[in-house]
């Protein structure tokens, strides 16, 4: 899985951290709080701050211990909460291993490997921060998995910005005051100047 962003719940206003599946077909939303919306924006954007963040300090002390987070596994939904786990080992093992060896890996008890239990939230915010994976097991994606359309989403974006291109901001300004509350045309999504 790959992090495709952060949204924003448009009933709620919390926010929301979008996986996205290698196929980039399937999202995975999982609400999130503000703060671990921080930490991760601030792992995706490389944000310098003037002192470590909690995931900075994890990935420090990781690395200070001798460890490497091979792997996030995201492995359950219990009472609409995920579960993941945090897949560690002794930095300097292989974890460059080909894909019949990593499917081995994870069904052996390997003694060089812990895993710590985590919040979905900050084991992603550590893996972007030590560049290491996230995975979802299938039967998560399949429960909670919403399907993208990558080329509708393309267009939409590309409409929008030729309507921005075509309309002047003293149009734009005219159209909204001439909307009542309730506008009918709101819920329709009519976007043409009256």
């Amino acid at each position: 899985m790959s992090v495709a962003g952060i949204a924003l719940d448009a009933s709620s206003r919390s926010p929301i951290v979008l996986l996205r599946d290698p196929s980039r077909s399937r999202q995975v939303p999982i609400w999130i709080d503000q703060a671990q919306a921080h930490n991760i924006m601030a792992g995706l954007n490389d944000t310098p701050q003037p002192r470590p963040l909690s995931h900075d300090l994890m990935a420090a002390l990781l690395e200070a211990g001798g460890l490497q987070l091979e792997r996030v596994i995201i492995h359950a939904i219990e009472d609409s909460t995920f579960r993941a786990v945090l897949r560690l080992c002794e930095r300097g093992h292989d974890s460059e291993t080909s894909r019949t060896d990593e499917l081995e890996a994870a069904v052996d008890d390997d003694d060089n490997l812990l895993e710590v239990d985590a919040r979905p939230s900050d084991a992603i915010a550590l893996a972007i921060r030590t560049g290491s994976r996230i995975w979802m097991l299938e039967e998560v994606v399949a429960e909670a998995s919403i399907a993208v359309d990558a080329e509708a989403d393309a267009e939409d974006r590309d409409e929008f910005r030729r309507f921005l291109d075509g309309i002047s901001p003293a149009a734009l300004g005219r159209h909204l005051k001439s909307r009542q509350p309730g506008d009918p045309r709101d819920a329709q999504g009519d976007t043409q100047d009256p």
